[in-house]
């Protein structure tokens, strides 16, 4: 799974890369684009998250993960398995849109 390129083009601008979320998990922490496919394979989330990839967390105990449909969820860290996600947004433009300003 790669990630979508409106996260990679989001994340080479100046938007916020950590910040105040107006949803749950009230908070987010972005990982480069370059880190991604290290934090999977660390985190194992192709064998306990499979049909996710992550792409960054809550600062705490939460994963921000895309879906297969290009959807963000957030799903424990411990204790993760696909039963366990959480919608936050859609897409990522929703994601973005939740960002607090």
């Amino acid at each position: 799974m790669a990630l979508p390129p409106e996260y990679v083009s989001y994340f080479a601008g100046d938007g916020r890369k950590e910040g105040g979320l107006t949803v749950e998990p009230r908070w987010f922490q972005l990982w480069p684009p370059t880190e991604v496919e290290r934090w999977n394979r660390e985190y194992h989330v192709s064998e306990f998250a499979p049909g996710f990839l992550g792409f960054g967390s809550s600062g705490g105990g939460e994963m921000l993960a895309f879906d297969t449909e290009g959807a963000v969820v957030m799903i424990p860290f411990i204790g993760m398995s696909p039963g366990e996600a959480k919608a936050v947004a859609d897409s990522w433009s929703e994601f973005v849109a939740k960002i607090e300003r």
